[in-house]
């Protein structure tokens, strides 16, 4: 079926100019005159406004494009307009000043309309700039045959980009294999992925093929990849790279050619610092990378996925399409979504199926969205806490704090990298402004200066806060990191004050601390700490 552009006539001389451009690049178009709808067309595909836009048939058509799964609007105003004139005419995706270059809306159609392709073939819902430069990303990503790691928290869609690269892609008559890492026992593991032969371990009654020898020529996608076994990464770094493994158990390499993408809710440099992540995989994964914002960071895309849903919903459960009402609405964006994107779906459905009425109201909402009791106080989330090599938990807080301290001290590595390099293309200038603020500097440094002469060394004097800055008494149990500061300078302040905090007892600041006594009694001898 053909596509067909509507272009309005409320403006005559653009609408034939525009007919008459876009026909000559092969699309169909049809002129709306007053009184036509959208619906009256056969496959639709963008709309272009090219009269007042707050007049009746403008309106009418606005809504009628909503209606259709919001379909493209380039809206067309007269010279002088601003943006805010923009924002008051809702539902446009792009707008341009007259006179107009009908060339430039030709390009600019053809950008929607791929964009609204991809939506469709991939199911990414999203208007917001960050959901844009995803589905760009996607479409540059998916013809080649690089690996992508995708991140995001829980929920964002790394499985539906995943899906969305492999469909644009030229393996998309191929297997798509999407496995979750978290979800497999470490002992069974390395046999999903690679496989293995006949009594190669017990219960092995039969060969079998793994994850890797089923994606062959197709895609393998796996989730939650920061939490596979040092061991494993080993394995999977040389599949990778060599593009061959052996099942467990097995004599002969056996060669694959898979397409790898994979995902994780977790920071992996903060992993790879830790020791808990090998470097080389890390590197090796980090080729291509998309990154998918949590749904609290593009609010605006909540009524899109709201409507979404409810179509989908509906159609699944032969139940009759509801609307959301203003006030109702206005909780769903207001609410931060700790589950994101399948937090607000599995909500959607549940109030389809259990709606008295065709309009979903706020008190049909739930209270605890209702009452935005689903934000979290935390300007992170809390890592998980790991068991200490001598089997003594970590306190939560404690491993809070380090992994804040693990990240401080990537960025300031980062930053002392981009510091280099501003450096180096700038060695006319007699003193050098950094093009970001350092910690504890004004941004201007000497021409030749180390970036260890810009940041203060770290005093002893710095590393326990006080809650007065005249008051000599550090207050008790209160670890603060100033600029300069290295890990071993901390865990000396955090030992200092736990030491205090408990007077002396190194059995009790042990506990406090998550480490064995033993561990803090060679602590204390390293760092010369006076009990």
């Amino acid at each position: 079926m053909a596509e067909t552009i509507l272009v309005t006539t409320q403006d005559l001389e653009p609408a034939v100019r525009l007919r008459d451009a876009f026909e000559a690049e092969g699309w169909t178009v049809e002129l709306l005159t007053a009184g036509e709808r959208i619906s009256d067309t056969d496959n639709p595909v963008l709309l272009v406004l090219t009269g007042a836009l707050d007049d009746k048939q403008a309106r009418r058509l606005a809504r009628e494009a909503a209606e259709r799964d919001h379909l493209p609007i380039i809206g067309l105003f007269e010279t002088g307009a601003t943006d805010a004139d923009v924002r008051r005419r809702p539902g446009l995706a792009e707008w341009l000043v007259k006179p107009v270059d009908p060339e430039e809306v030709v390009r600019l159609a053809r950008r929607l309309i791929e964009r609204r392709h991809v939506r469709e073939v991939t199911g990414i819902i999203g208007e917001t700039d960050a959901m844009i430069e995803v589905l760009e990303r996607v479409v540059q990503i998916a013809p080649v045959i690089s690996t992508v790691l995708v991140t995001g928290e829980s929920g964002t869609g790394k499985e539906r980009v995943s899906r969305g690269i492999h469909t644009l892609s030229p393996r998309r008559h191929r297997p798509f294999i999407a496995a979750n890492v978290a979800a497999m026992p470490e002992t069974l593991l390395e046999s999903e992925l690679f496989g293995h032969e006949k009594g190669s371990f017990t219960g092995a009654i039969g060969q079998r093929k793994g994850f890797f020898e089923l994606a062959h020529r197709g895609t393998l996608f796996l989730d939650e990849i920061g939490d596979m076994p040092t061991s494993t990464q080993t394995k999977l770094l040389r599949v990778l790279e060599e593009r061959e493994f052996m099942r467990l158990g097995g004599e002969e390499p056996l060669t694959v050619d898979v397409r790898f993408i994979a995902a994780t809710n977790q920071d992996l440099r903060q992993l790879v610092e830790l020791g808990r992540f090998r470097r080389d995989l890390y590197y090796r994964l980090n080729v291509l990378r998309i990154e998918l914002p949590p749904l609290r960071q593009r609010k605006e895309d909540v009524p899109l996925l709201v409507e979404h849903f409810i179509r989908v919903s509906s159609a699944e459960h032969d139940r009759p399409p509801v609307s959301v009402s203003p006030d109702a609405m206005r909780l769903l964006i207001d609410y931060a979504w700790p589950g994101n994107v399948r937090e607000l779906r599995n909500l959607v459905e549940s109030m389809v199926v259990l709606a008295p009425g065709s309009v979903i109201r706020p008190e049909d909402i739930p209270r605890e969205i209702r009452d935005a009791s689903g934000r979290s106080m935390l300007p992170v989330a809390l890592p998980r806490v790991e068991t200490a090599r001598d089997g003594a938990a970590a306190a939560p807080e404690l491993e809070f704090i380090f992994r804040t301290l693990i990240q401080l001290r990537i960025d300031i590595e980062e930053l002392r990298r981009r510091f280099d390099e501003y450096r180096e293309t700038h060695p006319e200038l007699t003193r050098s402004v950094i093009p970001f603020p350092l910690p504890g500097t004004s941004g201007i440094v000497p021409r030749g200066a180390a970036i260890e002469d810009v940041v203060a060394e770290p005093d002893e004097s710095m590393a326990v806060a006080s809650s007065d800055e005249d008051d000599d008494e550090p207050e008790e149990g209160v670890v603060v990191y100033r600029s300069g500061m290295t890990l071993q300078d901390m865990e000396r302040a955090a030992i200092t004050a736990a030491l205090r905090e408990v007077k002396g007892n190194r059995r009790r600041a042990a506990e406090r601390l998550g480490m064995g006594e033993r561990t803090l009694y060679r602590k204390i001898k390293e760092y010369a700490i006076p009990l």
